[in-house]
């Protein structure tokens, strides 16, 4: 049988010798929709029934809206609408309906999305939890919290898109509160409980937050609530745990993971852990154990060891692990060229850093420029540090921090003058500084502290302690002090 669409031989052997038809189409196009590597292929059999004279059935547009969907393609979302609406399956078919909504909403095309929620005679629960996650995904919180406020009633569908919604556009106080609304709904008739899915996000929120004390409350709720403890969770508790600088807890649970059972996500999240906390030797021996356990490192797994090698001044290792990127045939993102350049000029090697981003077969980042002008401010090499300095203000010039570092450079070499103007080019194109600010959790509560600040009430106290480590500090390893821990 000569086939009017090319098809890959696994598919041409269901269809050896049979007559095409319809119900013969459908359950292909659903499984190759069902595959995260065959979508695309749920639309040459699409194109093979409609080329064979075959109409479409009302079970082919749903397993071609969810193709649609895993593509993220408008152009075939909207493409494929016209096909059901040209049968007259729109919008009184449910199944049909809510299927296209969502893959509207995973194509990034809210509007579409909601027009056709507001043809649909009567939505049902998954109609608007397809808006709702539509909205979510798009970073459109208030249509997200509009069309969540108004849904005639929630299932933890619609609590997990509100609340992981929340999250990803940053709202993570927000996405908390919710959480707790959540469960004091859940003693009502009509409440719902959190599933994993739920808590991955409230996780992810106290991460975000470094709200440490909340994070182990959600870890004793999983533990009471009697939830499995899977994969996807443990990574993100381990992640939770060493973003709020809980480590030991961190390492505790990931050990409590069967090696067997591990994935490269969960040691990604280990490995950076560890190497936000400088514990450089630490990240290399579990990336030794992660090598044993036969999981494959990836493009994460390097910047989590070439962050530990900044931190922990690991030279010789950071170009190891850069090396082993490229050798295992991935390719260097930005970001391990900024760490590894930032590795190499706190050591003092500005001439390999430098020759380390000439050789950069992209454009260098802000970041990697920024590692460079610190290096050079940190070991005096004004000319490369003025030259760098000066690209970085006129790639960010509304960037407080382009013209500071510049003006850094110029007071290394006691350039007064120059040093001057710099801080005065940036007050002229209405650049203001901001202040910098810590977040620490003080009996419960969240606490600010701001860059010399003197409104907090503990100020002389927390000023006297800075100044006390200060001449310690100075005393033990003879550091340079930063000014602002010896105001008065």
């Amino acid at each position: 049988m000569r086939l009017p669409i090319p098809l890959p031989p696994h598919l041409l052997r269901h269809l050896d010798g049979r007559t095409l038809s319809t119900a013969l189409l459908d359950p292909l196009i659903r499984t190759t929709s069902s595959s995260p590597s065959t979508p695309h292929l749920s639309f040459s059999l699409f194109l093979l029934l409609l080329r064979s004279a075959l109409r479409p059935s009302h079970l082919t547009f749903p397993f071609l809206g969810r193709a649609a969907a895993r593509l993220a393609s408008p152009r075939l979302a909207l493409s494929l609408h016209a096909h059901p609406l040209r049968l007259g399956l729109l919008p009184c078919d449910l199944h049909v309906a809510n299927s296209l909504v969502h893959m509207y909403a995973a194509c990034a095309l809210p509007d579409l999305a909601r027009r056709l929620f507001d043809e649909i005679p009567q939505p049902n629960r998954v109609s608007w939890n397809a808006l709702l996650d539509g909205y979510a995904k798009c970073h459109d919180l208030l249509s997200a919290r509009w069309v969540f406020d108004r849904m005639p009633q929630r299932d933890v569908v619609s609590w997990s898109a509100m609340i992981d919604g929340c999250v990803k556009c940053g709202e993570h106080r927000e996405a908390l509160a919710l959480f707790e609304m959540m469960e004091t709904a859940a003693g009502s008739d009509h409440g719902v409980r959190a599933n994993d899915v739920t808590m991955v996000s409230v996780l992810g929120a106290c991460a975000h937050l470094g709200d440490l004390g909340r994070g182990r409350q959600m870890h004793r709720h999983l533990q009471e609530r009697g939830f499995l403890l899977n994969l996807r969770l443990a990574t993100s508790l381990v992640d939770m745990y060493a973003k709020c600088g809980a480590i030991s807890e961190a390492l505790e649970v990931f050990r409590a993971v069967p090696v067997t059972s591990t994935d490269v996500l969960i040691w990604n999240a280990v490995i950076g852990g560890l190497a936000v906390h400088g514990m450089g030797m630490e990240t290399v021996e579990i990336f030794r154990e992660m090598q044993h356990s036969g999981v494959v490192p990836d493009e994460i797994t390097y910047l989590g060891l070439l962050s530990a090698c900044v931190h922990g001044g690991l030279v010789d290792e950071a170009w190891r692990f850069f090396r082993s990127l490229e050798a295992q045939g991935l390719r260097p993102h930005v970001e391990h060229y900024a760490c590894l350049v930032d590795v190499l000029g706190r050591a003092g090697r500005l001439e390999e850093a430098y020759g380390v981003v000439k050789s950069m077969p992209m454009e260098p980042s802000v970041s990697v420029l920024g590692a460079l002008l610190n290096a050079c401010h940190l070991h005096g090499w004004v000319e490369l540090g003025e030259v760098i300095g000066r690209q970085l203000v006129q790639l960010q010039p509304d960037h407080d921090g382009r013209y500071i570092g510049l003006s850094n450079i110029y007071a290394v070499a006691r350039r007064w003058q120059e040093a001057k103007k710099a801080r005065k080019v940036m007050e002229e194109r209405g650049v203001r500084k901001i202040p910098g600010f810590s977040e620490i959790d003080v009996g419960g509560r969240l606490r600010r502290f701001i860059a010399h600040d003197k409104i907090h009430s503990g100020s002389t106290e927390i000023y006297a302690l800075l100044n006390l480590i200060a001449v310690e500090m100075k005393m033990k390893d003879a550091v340079a002090v930063p000014e602002y821990f010896c105001t008065d």
